[in-house]
């Protein structure tokens, strides 16, 4: 990243934008707003995570987390005046110098001052001179997230390529629910990483609505047990959040997941593979792109017990009648109710008599019809519970994408990428 002049106060100014680069610069501003307090915890796990914070608060933060707490937990002074250490022009270098720009919380009034390029703050001024990415995390009560006022200063500021997540759904201040709840702070941050990781990452799915699956399927015997499987929703939960970040609308359908819910990610909990199947042809009619990440199990019980089952005194075992479960990304597939949508599916495999992963890939991919498939070994129990992945994304026209080992966020980043090609191929 080029350089963008002197440093914030209380940074050495002949330190070399190289060293930087380690340690990644991120502007923290604080809005007033009740969220401010969680924006505590997103500071911890960017300090924490090796980032050089600076925390720029509004004079309303103060009101709810002071001075003090920000400086502790940054590790540098903070203010919120732009007549402070002026022989260092702050209000100016401060952005300059930033890496990524996070307002979290971001109320209706910072997002208004924002989209109409008004300055009459540190926080303001900063935002008008930063050249790196910027990230808006709103938190208010749903009348204010949904005013077409705030609804309109949002898309500007996507318009002008800045990103703004949708608040989560849930307890508001009070007794209130609804839309406006400020994200999990874990969430935020790994947008954040994925921000910094790829800074001039593109918003190429905006306007687009994707469907992703996460999680494992269950099916039960009687009350108490079920025949399931090992997914964590790790992988799906990955994709659902890149694709936000790269400014999809992202409707996740996530199957006995205990993970917080994405950021700005609509979330529908499912059980069974019959359940699954219904949630994802309600959405497939709207889907531009179906990434089927969860694992659906292949069979169920042919009768399930209404109590739960007594083992025998005798000390045999019962005999279970499984029933084939339908095969969900076969059937969207082959019987497509969006044209031009793009269905990657997901292999699991072991290798066999049969063939090797690769081989047992191909075959996959050729009966299900979908466009990619996304192929794992998991021999020995790999990528089960893991933050990491590698994989072969196989393409239907024949080719193929080796992904190295690394996070499942980045895996998730080279199936959209693939996404996206095939749409523009599409396009002409």
């Amino acid at each position: 990243m080029a350089d963008r002049g002197p440093t914030a106060p209380g940074v050495d100014p002949e330190a070399p934008r190289a060293a930087s680069s380690a340690r990644p610069r991120v502007v923290l501003g604080v809005t007033g707003g009740i969220a401010a307090y969680k924006a505590c915890e997103l500071l911890r796990r960017l300090t924490e995570s090796g980032h050089d914070v600076t925390v720029v608060p509004t004079a309303a933060a103060l009101r709810f987390v002071g001075a003090p707490t920000w400086a502790a937990l940054s590790g540098k002074p903070v203010s919120d005046q732009v007549w402070e250490g002026v022989h260092e022009v702050p209000h100016v270098r401060i952005g300059q110098t930033a890496d990524l720009v996070l307002v979290a919380p971001a109320t209706a009034d910072v997002l208004a001052k924002a989209a109409h390029g008004l300055a009459d703050d540190l926080l303001t001024n900063t935002l008008l001179t930063a050249r790196c990415p910027v990230l808006f995390v709103p938190a208010m009560h749903t009348e204010m997230w949904e005013h077409p006022a705030t609804q309109d200063n949002v898309a500007t500021l996507r318009h002008r390529g800045s990103l703004v997540m949708e608040p989560a759904e849930g307890r508001l201040t009070g007794a209130d629910t609804g839309k406006g709840r400020f994200p999990e702070p874990a969430e935020i941050f790994e947008v954040a990483r994925d921000l910094l990781a790829r800074p001039g990452q593109p918003q190429d799915l905006a306007g687009r609505h994707v469907l992703v699956t996460a999680g494992g399927t269950r099916e039960y015997l009687d009350p108490v047990r079920f025949l399931g499987n090992r997914s964590s929703g790790l992988q799906g939960y990955a994709f659902a959040r890149t694709a936000a970040a790269r400014g999809a609308e992202v409707t996740l359908v996530a199957a006995n997941v205990t993970l917080p819910d994405p950021a700005g990610v609509k979330v529908v909990r499912v059980e069974s593979t019959a359940e699954l199947r219904d949630a994802v042809l309600a959405a497939t009619p709207t889907a531009d792109a179906v990434v089927m990440a969860a694992a659906p199990a292949d069979y169920r019980p042919r009768s399930v017990s209404d109590t739960k089952m007594k083992k025998a005194d005798d000390g045999s075992a019962p005999t279970l009648a499984l029933e084939q479960n339908p095969d969900i990304l076969a059937e969207i597939s082959h019987d497509r109710t969006r044209p031009g949508a793009v269905i990657v599916g997901f292999a699991a495999e072991t290798g066999d008599a049969h063939g090797s992963v690769l081989d047992l890939g191909r075959a996959k991919l050729a009966r299900k019809g979908c466009d990619l498939l996304v192929v794992n070994d998991v021999s020995g129990g790999q990528v089960f519970g893991s933050t990491d992945n590698e994989a072969v994304v196989l393409d239907a026209d024949g080719g193929s994408t080796p992904v190295p080992r690394g996070t499942k966020t980045a895996l998730a980043h080279v199936v959209w990428d693939r996404v996206v090609a095939r749409f523009e191929t599409a396009a002409g």
